[in-house]
């Protein structure tokens, strides 16, 4: 077993992850520009199996410094990168320094892509690459310079790296506003309005940094095969609210990421089958729309909705297919189901129900698609909500 490479870890979600990593019993590379921080960092990881965990210091915005990594890492079964960098200027773009524009591009965009190559001898069969962009990659963000430009690049470089080796697992994760120093500390600059910021996230709550944790361990392990090439937006909805009306903070306390998930399934669809636990986060995969003809499956999914009587936390992950209809008339079938996913996430966010959607095609199977369907649905991916999924 080989060791997964983690930038960005001396601090925020990357130092999380690298805790989640090594729970999970993964060894890990760190890499950050802080000596001292990754050195804390691995002596205070648990140990495992597969050798000692190793702190590599390096400037990521410098080509040299990437090129030399390659000499002193072992097989690597994943590279996270997950380092980046805001503008903290608070300028407009066109007064930008043209030294610190460049200086975010190369992290935040350039140093990824410089990575993979450079570290191309050092990856396993199916390697997985997660590359961690941002909402703002979705969306604009003003006042912050060259960060949502980046972010988009870095979105559309993931996507072409998954079509130019297939022979990897690529990803990337977007996620929303994550509690970390960071943002913590645009709070308290004053760049940064929390309530303003809550108030368009359906969930009604800023990610904490394990959800973010959650979310790159399962990018970074087999079992997201499925999803490559795939974008996962981890924002409590923001993406894909476009209301006007304003959010209030939620007061609910996250469910604890390690209660067992009680599935019930409506449908049928290759022998997934429920398990209702007693105790456990409550999840209903629906796969009737699989079955519904082309022109009825926005109104199944409505039925899969209206069947959805949960009056707390809790998920309905509902299976789509890949087809469109050759059939003009229906041919927005599909993008309606989609959107009504979207529309149910956004008025659901304050009781903390979630709606996601995965498409899936007659080359899926239970095998593969059931660990993604678990996760979707658990309580690892409490801040995912309303995204439509693709799986080969």
């Amino acid at each position: 077993m080989g060791a997964y490479l983690l930038t960005g870890a001396g601090s925020g979600i990357g130092r999380v992850t690298a805790h989640e990593l090594a729970r999970n019993g993964i060894r890990c590379a760190l890499v950050d520009h802080n000596t001292a921080a990754i050195e804390a960092l691995r002596d205070a990881l648990p140990a495992v199996a597969g050798g000692p965990h190793l702190a590599l210091t390096a400037d990521l915005t410098q080509a040299d410094q990437i090129q030399a990594l390659a000499h002193l890492l072992p097989t690597l079964d994943a590279i996270i990168n997950n380092a980046g960098m805001t503008d903290r200027s608070n300028l407009p773009i066109v007064d930008q320094d043209p030294a610190n524009w460049q200086q975010l591009l190369a992290l935040n965009l350039h140093a990824p892509a410089l990575l993979v190559r450079a570290l191309q001898g050092q990856l396993a069969k199916g390697a997985r690459i997660v590359n961690v962009a941002s909402g703002a990659g979705l969306h604009a963000i003003p006042w912050r310079g060259a960060y949502s430009p980046s972010k988009a690049g870095l979105i559309a470089q993931t996507q072409a790296l998954a079509k130019a080796h297939p022979e990897y697992c690529v990803s990337v994760l977007c996620p929303g506003f994550v509690r970390t120093e960071l943002v913590d500390a645009l709070i308290a600059s004053g760049r940064l309005d929390p309530a303003k910021a809550i108030s368009k996230i359906p969930l009604g709550r800023m990610a904490e940094p394990e959800e973010m944790a959650y979310a790159l361990a399962f990018l970074a392990s087999p079992q997201a095969a499925p999803i490559s090439g795939g974008i996962l937006s981890m924002d409590g909805g923001s993406s894909v609210f476009g209301g006007s009306q304003a959010y209030t903070p939620a007061h609910r306390a996250l469910i604890p990421a390690d209660l067992p998930l009680s599935l019930s399934m409506q449908g049928e669809w290759n022998g997934l089958h429920s398990d209702p636990l007693a105790h456990g986060y409550p999840a209903t995969v629906d796969a009737t729309i699989l079955v519904s003809p082309a022109g009825q499956r926005l109104n199944a999914a409505f039925d899969a909705a209206r069947r959805f009587d949960l009056d707390r936390p809790g998920s309905l992950t509902l299976l789509l297919p890949s087809e469109e209809s050759d059939d003009w008339e229906h041919a927005g079938d599909l993008a309606s189901t989609r959107m009504l996913v979207s529309t149910l996430a956004s008025e659901w966010g304050p009781s903390g129900r979630r709606i996601n959607a995965v498409t899936i095609t007659q080359r899926s199977t239970p095998g593969t698609l059931t660990p993604l369907l678990h996760f979707i649905a658990g309580p690892k991916a409490q801040y995912l909500t309303g995204q439509t999924l693709c799986a080969p």
